[in-house]
């Protein structure tokens, strides 16, 4: 699934710039994506809650995805990008809950804390070898071929996704007479977890999205052409910690509790925002940035958690993970425009330390509100 998706990061505006597209059409195109992506969490999520074989809903996914692939690459005008926007937004927020709920079925909720570590390792190695396979390929061969070599990069998945074994799928019972979505939606939101974790997700993002940016923006004025292998360091090092720690992280969780982890994870943020408003050097800068492993491992795995978590003993698990799905893309759309303006207003310093106290506050909110969710699934 990581390797599909990586397809559809950067490399989308370096190839449309090679097509002729001016950098307000790129970022029309790339905002339509963002945007269906954050608005179709939580349908998204209903849907798959709604659809028995979790298998099925996975693998049409990953075939929309390609499909999205193929059209941006063999038809790289307006309406068809567009559209290939469009339909890998939506694809992939079915892709997520689908794999999710797979792996809830697969080992139950007693011990999906240390599968989904394992998931979040995993799919940081196949973010990192991706981005490395992709990137040589369109240097080597050509931009289109990053596309090409991602709709094929489906087919492994779809392989992996048709060696679990129907049997293998043991999926929680719901309970009878829970209603629909959209009564399963009014009861989440009147839960009060479900609303004090939605509002630490929102608080992350918001802090931590625009970090990287920001820190490139100063990179690309002082570094120049070693600006780019700069960011490269700056993306990967995080992948090599999340990838280290995760299913320590999982593990953790279901031996002492979700607020540890939490916590662990949040206070990264803070830390990273203080120190990206000190550092100057190339080298320092990757080693900051590495702390985004150990806030991307915590909530990686906490999310899906505690979805299952608070969704124990009803069929509303993907729509709760699409719910938390709808907080984080709200947190990071107004990030980056936010940390901007504060960034020309009052200077990149400025900037640095108004995310870093976003951060803390999503600390204090895990720590003053956020209640323990292990001992309740438990029993």
């Amino acid at each position: 699934m990581s390797n599909v998706q990586t397809g559809f990061g950067p490399f989308i505006a370096v190839f449309l710039t090679a097509q002729a597209w001016t950098e307000l059409e790129i970022g029309l195109a790339l905002s339509v994506g963002a945007f269906v992506s954050m608005a179709m969490q939580v349908p998204a999520g209903a849907l798959v809650d709604a659809t028995p074989n979790k298998r099925f809903a996975a693998a049409a996914a990953l075939l929309a995805i390609a499909a999205s692939a193929i059209l941006l690459v063999a038809w790289p005008e307006t309406l068809p990008v567009m559209g290939s926007e469009v339909l890998h937004g939506f694809a992939s927020c079915v892709l997520g809950p689908s794999i999710a709920a797979i792996s809830l079925a697969l080992v139950g909720r007693e011990r999906l804390g240390e599968r989904l570590g394992r998931n979040a390792r995993f799919a940081a190695i196949g973010s990192g070898v991706a981005a490395g396979l992709l990137g040589a390929a369109g240097t080597w061969i050509s931009g289109a071929s990053v596309f090409w070599l991602t709709a094929a990069l489906c087919i492994p998945a779809l392989m992996a996704l048709a060696a679990i074994r129907p049997a293998d799928l043991r999926p929680p019972a719901p309970e009878k007479g829970e209603g629909g979505a959209l009564r399963g939606l009014r009861d989440l939101l009147r839960n009060r977890a479900v609303l004090v974790f939605a509002l630490c997700c929102g608080l992350f993002t918001l802090s931590n999205a625009a970090m990287l940016p920001l820190a490139g923006t100063q990179v690309t004025r002082n570094a120049g052409d070693e600006a780019n292998l700069i960011i490269a360091a700056c993306i990967i090092a995080p992948q090599l910690i999340m990838a280290a720690i995760a299913p320590g992280m999982g593990r953790l969780a279901e031996s002492s509790g979700r607020r540890i982890v939490l916590l662990i994870g949040f206070a990264a943020l803070p830390a990273r925002g203080l120190l990206l408003m000190l550092v100057e050097g190339p080298a320092w800068l990757i080693l900051v940035q590495a702390l985004d492993g150990i806030s991307a491992a915590g909530l990686g795995v906490m999310l899906p958690l505690l979805a299952a978590d608070l969704t124990r003993g009803t069929n509303r698990f993907n729509l709760c993970t699409g719910l938390f799905g709808l907080a984080v893309g709200i947190g990071g759309t107004l990030s980056t425009t936010i940390a901007g303006l504060a960034a020309e207003w009052f200077g990149p310093g400025t900037a640095f330390a108004m995310l870093a106290g976003i951060g803390l506050l999503s600390v204090l909110t895990v720590w003053a509100a956020m209640p323990e969710t292990r001992e309740a699934a438990a029993r």
